[in-house]
């Protein structure tokens, strides 16, 4: 029973940050602050505006950050880390420095082209 338990927990968080952008928008937003909507599409090139949307929503959603919009035109909208987001910093920090790790490792392994490897 314990183990469901924890197998439940994971399965929570993965549904969370599952896919290959809400890790990404989440830590730009740990690493820069406040960021609004055109400097997310900046610093992340290879995103749809609509998919940068519907990622944005669904970690709002889920009180990871929080959105603001100033009634100006045209409108500015900036998106933070909520208080209670903040407690995913731990995760991704050790994810990102996994990711090195690992890409360390690969380049031990393969001898430099790790990126043909990654996939």
């Amino acid at each position: 029973m314990a183990n469901e338990d924890k197998v439940c927990q994971v399965e929570t968080a993965l549904n969370i940050l599952v896919g290959k952008w809400k890790p990404i928008i989440l830590y730009h937003l740990f690493q820069k602050g406040t960021l609004r909507f055109s400097e997310l599409q900046r610093l992340i090139p290879n995103i749809t505006k609509k998919m940068l949307t519907t990622q944005l929503r669904e970690l709002e959603h889920h009180d990871i950050i929080k959105r603001k919009v100033y009634p100006q035109v045209p409108p500015k909208v900036e998106y933070s880390i909520t208080e209670y987001g903040t407690s995913l910093n731990p995760l991704l920090e050790t994810m990102h420095k996994w990711g090195l790790a690992h890409l360390e490792h690969l380049d031990e392994l393969y001898g430099g082209n790790q990126a043909e490897h990654s996939n």
